[in-house]
């Protein structure tokens, strides 16, 4: 049989694939006199047998015969060449890498579907492994320089592989990379989430520090242009804290308003200079006190009335009165202007009067009742007149809108034998627009009527943290649901912040600012309705705006009702607040409907409602720090978890437990059904991950948790 050349090429190769081993010792180790010739392969040589891992460097004296795919093969032209052993990150030998000596052509790989490096050094008690894909001439100087401070070097020979390299000696080992400035982000994106730790060496490369800077590789980290970044946190945001802070106020739901009423309560903070939270209240109360009147928000199978309770935290001084005169401009204004028209028409009803005498008197009180005072705006006023006018037909919609919550909290009403009755009927007002009021006829108030329906009322109250603390934590506000139904707000104090002698922001007047103007001309369009919005029914009673779901509204709304319902399960966080969370999705319905309102919809859509929600939560926020759930100095069961969870993976690189260790291991108070909702609320605060990895279930946790100790 006639041999081909190409057949006794792969004759005299020597086969890859029938045993690295075999192959490796088939191959004489390299000798320092082979190398002579070539500077770098023998500083490398010298470098590896003062490491003692001289058996790193092969002389290759023929060809290798390697699979390239499909039962085909192909010869590697390695005859003649040295080669560097490569290793994986249990340290076993897996490839070559062909070097020819003199050349300046690039390592040939001979299985480049192997991660794997060349090691220099060791990976038994290694102290730091550095990656580097510098060329073989700098690798060697990196190793003469770093060699004293006990680092091992993993050397990508092409760099197209370095990536892999990096991320498979990451999952046994903390990896260090170097880069300059200007490439950190190329350098760093892909090792995010990684055991890997990237230093930043400013503008100078980690061989142009060592080498001409005269520098060591301890002075290079503590250099004040060196950033070291622990990528395996950078993935991570900051984990959010489990226990509330009664010192530190929530974050405001901005975002929550969109267009108008966004810019107007921006608006109103920066002229009043108030928190956005203030602003925000003021704008909710003018919309329900403007809404009220006009139409009914959906909940359940029927509709309720769109009145809201807002309280709100402020010092004396810190802007409420200014806050709430722009957010209330309009109303005030058009309160005045009522009651201008009720003093005229008054002055005209007794001039009428006044020369009637007998029928014709009787007659004229018949035909002329006497005029009713419009005013439906109070600051100053107890609970008992307001409900007297509501029975009486005097007016059906009603806002307490003050700045000074202490007249409503400390008032007379509140503090007496009264103050149960007056709640309960504050809070039935609320619910149902529904007034009763029952006095003795021998009363010198006695009336014979005694019930108002279909009526409405809105409080805004913004008072000193001083008043504000003892009413929220008053067993009867508490107990008899008014505060339940309130949406609560206590935002940081801004004064020793204020700016008060820049010119141009002095003669910035709210009253020339085109957004304001148009949002007063809304709130004059809903005051003052042409023609009216909507007539009354045969009993004189207003009619009402029924509000609708637009589609998927509705289901929207169920989820996050559904949600907070879960929230008040044991061990939860709402769980010690149910009356107040039964409460937040009724109060989401009525903001939504106002928004919509005020924009002139009479749909709600899934947008409202998600807003809506934003701000029931964080008014719910705000209330847990007054009423921590968590008796003080312990831990609630999330903290807890956390707690557990960090110390278990504490020295694990990377930090990561199996959930089935999780489940079996975690303290017992813990366990069943109650585990997976607590690594719920967990990987919702940023604490944990979890993944699968084939059938495993992993609890993948924040680096940022961990600290040494």
């Amino acid at each position: 049989m006639t041999t081909t050349p190409q057949t006794t090429a792969h004759e005299k190769a020597r086969a890859f694939s029938t045993g690295f081993t075999e192959l490796l010792n088939s191959f004489d180790a390299a000798t320092r006199q082979g190398l002579a010739d070539d500077n770098i392969l023998l500083n490398l040589y010298n470098l590896c047998e003062q490491l003692g891992i001289q058996d790193r460097l092969l002389h290759l004296d023929s060809d290798i015969t390697i699979m390239t795919g499909n039962d085909k093969s192909d010869i590697a032209p390695t005859e003649g060449t040295i080669g560097l052993v490569l290793s994986n990150n249990q340290d076993e030998p897996v490839t070559l890498a062909s070097v020819t000596p003199n050349s300046n052509h690039k390592p040939l790989i001979i299985d480049r579907m192997q991660p794997s490096a060349l090691i220099i050094g060791t990976l038994d008690s290694v102290n730091e492994l550095i990656a580097i894909d510098d060329p073989l001439e700098d690798v060697v100087k990196l190793s003469y320089y770093l060699i004293a401070d006990n680092v091992t070097l993993l050397v990508s020979l092409d760099k197209l592989l370095f990536n892999s390299m990096v991320s498979h000696f990451a999952e046994a080992y903390p990896v260090t990379i170097f880069t300059t400035l200007d490439q950190k982000d190329k350098a760093c994106q892909p090792f995010k989430g990684a055991n890997v730790k990237g230093v930043i060496t400013g503008a100078r490369t980690l061989l142009e520090h060592l080498e001409y800077g005269e520098l060591s590789y301890r002075d290079i980290l503590a250099l004040d242009d060196t950033t070291i970044l622990d990528l395996q946190a950078e993935i991570w945001g900051e984990p959010e804290p489990l226990a509330n802070d009664p010192s530190k106020p929530t974050p405001y739901p901005i975002n929550a308003f969109t267009g108008l009423l966004r810019r107007v309560i921006e608006l109103v903070a920066y002229y009043a200079q108030v928190p956005l939270a203030m602003a925000g209240q003021c704008v909710l109360g003018a919309l329900a006190h403007m809404g009220q009147r006009f139409i009914d928000a959906p909940m359940g199978h029927g509709h309720m009335p769109a009145s809201l309770i807002l309280i709100t935290e402020g010092e004396s001084g810190s802007g409420k009165t200014q806050a709430m005169g722009l957010t209330h401009f309009k109303i005030k204004e058009y309160e005045r202007q009522q009651y201008g028209n009720y003093l005229d028409d008054l002055a005209a009803w007794d001039s009428e009067k006044a020369g009637l005498k007998s029928k014709e008197l009787a007659q004229f009180l018949e035909d002329n009742p006497r005029p009713q005072n419009p005013k439906n705006l109070f600051d100053d006023a107890t609970i008992e007149p307001i409900l007297d006018r509501f029975i009486s037909g005097e007016m059906n919609n009603a806002s307490w809108t003050t700045d000074e919550a202490g007249q409503f909290f400390n008032g007379h009403t509140m503090k007496g034998d009264t103050a149960g009755s007056a709640l309960s009927a504050i809070t039935k007002l609320y619910s149902d627009g529904e007034v009763s009021r029952l006095r003795s006829q021998k009363s010198a108030y006695a009336t014979p009527q005694t019930d108002a329906h279909n009526v409405r009322m809105t409080l805004l109250l913004q008072g000193q943290r001083v008043v504000l603390e003892q009413a929220l934590t008053d067993p009867l506000m508490n107990g008899q649901g008014f505060l339940a139904r309130a949406l609560i707000a206590c935002p940081e104090d801004l004064r020793g912040h204020r700016v008060w002698d820049d010119e141009k922001r002095r003669n910035d007047s709210p009253y020339d600012n085109p957004d304001l103007i148009a949002y007063w001309s809304r709130c004059q369009s809903l005051l003052d309705p042409l023609p009216a919005h909507l007539p009354n029914d045969s009993t004189g009673t207003p009619q009402r705006i029924k509000m609708q779901w637009a589609e998927g509204a509705e289901q929207t709304f169920y989820k996050h009702m559904q949600a907070i319902e879960n929230r008040q399960a044991q061990g939860q966080a709402l769980e010690y607040l149910k009356a107040y969370a039964s409460r937040m999705a009724e109060n989401a319905s009525r903001i939504a409907s106002l928004m919509a309102f005020f924009e002139g919809r009479k749909e709600i859509t899934t947008d409202d409602i998600k807003r809506a929600f934003m701000l029931v939560e964080y008014s719910t926020s705000e209330r847990l720090r007054y009423l921590d759930a968590t008796p003080t100095g312990e831990q609630n069961d999330s903290e807890k978890l956390s707690s557990w969870l960090v110390d278990k993976v504490r020295g694990k690189k990377p930090p990561i437990l199996n959930k089935s260790f999780v489940s079996q291991n975690a303290p017992n108070a813990l366990r069943g059904k109650k585990l997976n909702s607590l690594l719920d609320d967990l990987e919702s605060m940023g604490h944990v991950r979890l993944e699968s990895e084939g059938r495993r279930r992993l609890v993948l946790i924040n680096p940022k948790l961990i600290t040494d100790e």
